[in-house]
């Protein structure tokens, strides 16, 4: 137990210094926009979870589209080849975003339930819940 938590304690620093550093930097890509506007589009990808009022399938999916940093990384490799603010911002926030969401325990999604993670099961209620 006492492993697990120092672990824990170990990835959380890890997400808060992925959360800082895309910070960091869409400080430098920042398009202009002012920053009461980048707040509201930092936590716009948890609109994604508006796919759970459909089923908790779709939920998932939409969910894990706008929370999975491979689509990031994609955003920003792709940004970078094509000299594209817009695509490495869009990547920077996503993955500012859903390191931020990790930090604090929310992983991507399963289909069957919106508490079962990657990171384990939400919650104070269930044994194998995620410990932060």
């Amino acid at each position: 137990m006492k492993q697990e938590k120092a672990m824990n304690i170990i990835i959380n620093v890890e997400e808060a210094a992925i959360t800082a550093l895309a910070i960091y930097f869409l400080s430098i890509y920042n398009l202009g926009l002012p920053l009461w506007l980048w707040v509201l589009l930092f936590f716009s990808p948890d609109l994604s979870m508006a796919g759970y009022l459909i089923n908790s399938r779709i939920g998932a999916l939409t969910y894990n589209l706008f929370h999975h940093r491979a689509i990031a990384l994609a955003l920003l490799a792709t940004g970078f080849l094509m000299h594209t603010d817009i695509l490495i911002t869009g990547g920077l926030l996503l993955a500012a975003h859903s390191s931020f969401d990790r930090m604090l325990g929310y992983g991507l999604k399963f289909s069957d339930d919106f508490k079962h993670t990657s990171l384990g099961w939400m919650g104070k209620g269930n044994k194998e819940s995620v410990a932060i």
